[in-house]
């Protein structure tokens, strides 16, 4: 399931419209809508405040877990979770790399594998 149809699900699980949920969050609600119609994505702060509204984990609005409530368990660890998604480092990655061609994913990885490898670099 898509980002927008997990939001939109959510969000009418509440009962809501889009007005009624942007005007509790503070957020612009055409903004909003394309979130749900998944033709933009949330910045960090908007996903962890939308997470929190819904209680839900980041990853279940992601869609990288089925359970609302638990982590993926790439981090099995909710503080190491936590940090993840806390660190303003990362919130470039978190917006560049779905727009990256296969091809640089491909290289990415590639070096990710070297820099894994090798310990002293």
């Amino acid at each position: 399931m898509e980002f927008g149809e997990i939001l939109k699900r959510l969000r009418n699980s509440k009962g809501l419209s889009q007005k009624e949920l942007t005007d509790r969050l503070l957020l612009n609600r055409s903004t909003y809508a394309r979130y749900e119609t998944s033709s933009t994505q949330p910045d960090f702060d908007t996903l962890k405040k939308l997470a929190d509204f819904y209680n839900v984990t980041v990853d279940y609005l992601l869609g990288r877990t089925d359970s609302p409530t638990t982590p993926s368990p790439l981090y099995k660890d909710k503080k190491e979770f936590q940090a993840f998604v806390n660190d303003p480092s990362l919130q470039k990655w978190y917006k560049d790399l779905p727009k990256s061609s296969e091809e640089d994913l491909h290289k990415l990885r590639k070096m990710w594998e070297i820099l894994k490898d090798n310990d002293d670099i």
